[in-house]
């Protein structure tokens, strides 16, 4: 028997059970046995029942999960490996990391990075994967020549995204809209911080251009006054919608300055991107910096930390140790 955290529809709950056997986790080619999840913004939806994310009833949330492979059907894994899952659906058509068990595709693992902590791993998890997802797009398009903005900086994937693009020597402003966070987010790396009231409302399609990227993880106004303010030929990479799924702009900052919005995609991202982000990851992220973004919560203490997420009360990034 295992425990895990599973909610249901019908009737609505989240309970942690100590009783599940291996018949609850579904279909797979792997069984995992994990040792540590994360808590994501995703993650805190599904516990508290909002409607979107969980997509099956009864469900294990939990969008990340590392741990090390228990048996397999698969030549591609053997009993002993060290994997992580991000993404792929899990925690929400699939059973999550939230579990000390897991049953998973074969095709949705990647290796523990060779020297990576599985605590680290799963600190990083989906939201440093997306931020790193989004320094390769913005790397990609030639878009970091100038100072980069970070919006959300104080949350998951903002702290990672202003860490990474810091160490790799970019210039990082943080847009936050808690301002008790500035020194939080300057010991990561970033050289001034913007209060995010100055984005968040409805500006003209063309303002002053100020950025040569930008990651953005709140959408609606934010990101339409981010793009009218992105210099020519700038890129910014949208991963995120914690303000609104709104895009309220125009053509203009297209057109007449040849910026590129890019959208990152980290649950269906393919083997070959994983595996260069998780390379990365182990070689760009400073792993101090990692720690100190980091809380670290037994799986009980789960619940009550998804009404925090929801709330933005959150800083940097929550690991849940599954075992405790």
């Amino acid at each position: 028997m295992f425990r895990a955290l599973r909610v249901t529809r019908e009737p609505a709950a989240v309970e942690l059970l100590d009783d599940l056997t291996d018949e609850a986790l579904g279909d797979g080619d792997v069984t995992v046995d994990v040792e540590y999840s994360s808590l994501n913004f995703k993650d805190g939806l599904a516990i508290a029942g909002r409607p979107g994310v969980a997509k099956i009833s009864p469900l294990i949330p939990g969008i990340d999960l590392v741990g090390t492979v228990a048996a397999s059907a698969s030549p591609r894994w053997a009993a002993g490996d060290r994997v992580i899952l991000n993404g792929w659906g899990i925690g929400e058509t699939h059973n999550g990391g939230l579990s000390e068990r897991a049953r998973v595709a074969a095709d949705w693992l990647v290796a523990l990075p060779e020297g990576m902590t599985a605590a680290r791993a799963a600190a990083i998890g989906t939201a440093g994967f997306t931020a790193m997802l989004a320094v390769l797009a913005l790397e990609n398009a030639g878009a970091t020549d100038g100072d980069v903005l970070v919006t959300g900086a104080a949350g998951g994937v903002g702290s990672v995204a202003v860490a990474l693009l810091a160490g790799l020597g970019h210039r990082v402003v943080a847009s936050t809209g808690r301002p008790e966070q500035g020194d939080y987010l300057r010991f990561l790396g970033a050289a001034d911080i913007v209060d995010r009231t100055s984005l968040a409302e409805a500006g003209k399609p063309l303002q002053s251009q100020r950025w040569s990227g930008a990651i953005d993880s709140v959408g609606g106004h934010t990101l339409a006054n981010v793009l009218a303010q992105t210099t020519y030929g700038g890129t910014v990479a949208s991963c995120g919608l914690a303000a609104s799924g709104d895009l309220p702009t125009t053509v203009m900052p297209f057109i007449l300055r040849a910026v590129t919005l890019t959208g990152i995609n980290s649950v269906f991202a393919p083997r070959a991107l994983r595996e260069e982000a998780w390379r990365r990851l182990a070689s760009d992220l400073d792993p101090e910096l990692l720690d100190s973004m980091t809380t670290t919560i037994p799986l009980a203490e789960t619940i009550t930390a998804a009404g925090r997420i929801l709330d933005g009360s959150v800083r940097g990034r929550t690991v849940v140790d599954v075992r405790a």
